[in-house]
């Protein structure tokens, strides 16, 4: 299986391609969607990896398909400027998905 990244910026991309990581580079929410289908339909692809720009680029749309998808498995990470998360993320994210206080 082959890992994915889809960036905001090109030191994460560059920095990706480093260790052997096909990724693109991209700036608007339409131009994000567009890739993510594409990934989808590549079969080889097992880890899509989003830096929290693109995320927030097209929040709901990849909330939805990390609660649907089963494969590529999307894990989201910060860029070079660090985190602009709060709090305990995973713990938000359980509580999206399930809908209880933990």
């Amino acid at each position: 299986m082959k890992t994915f990244l889809i960036s905001d910026n090109k030191d994460t991309w560059v920095g990706m391609r480093l260790v052997g990581i096909e990724g693109v580079v991209v700036h608007t929410r339409a131009e994000v969607l567009e890739m993510i289908k594409q990934v989808f339909k590549n079969e080889t692809i097992g880890l899509l990896i989003l830096t929290e720009n693109i995320v927030d680029l097209a929040h709901d749309e990849i909330m939805e398909m990390k609660l649907r998808k089963s494969k590529p498995l999307i894990i989201e990470i910060p860029d070079r400027h660090g985190t602009h998360r709060q709090g305990d993320t995973i713990t938000q994210y359980i509580r999206n998905s399930v809908g209880i206080k933990i």
